[in-house]
């Protein structure tokens, strides 16, 4: 297994980190809800998270990606 890269790109002035490895990028989600409020970045990614809206849309990546996913 190849060592993963990591690279940063600027987003508005924030950092943001990536992750590569193995044909796959993995992008930091605390470093982009740093931009949004730099003290609680927990409280940003737990509501994000719990919004329909991103359960549906992850629920459909995992459908369209990932020929394993058992939906239920």
């Amino acid at each position: 297994m190849k060592k993963a890269k990591r690279t940063s790109i600027e987003v508005r002035g924030t950092a943001i980190s990536i992750v590569s490895q193995e044909n796959a990028d993995y992008i930091c989600l605390t470093d982009i809800a740093r931009y949004k409020n730099p003290y609680h970045t927990d409280d940003l990614i737990r509501n994000w998270i719990r919004n329909r809206n991103t359960v549906e849309f992850l629920g459909m990546w995992e459908q369209l990606n990932n020929p394993d996913f058992l939906q239920g």
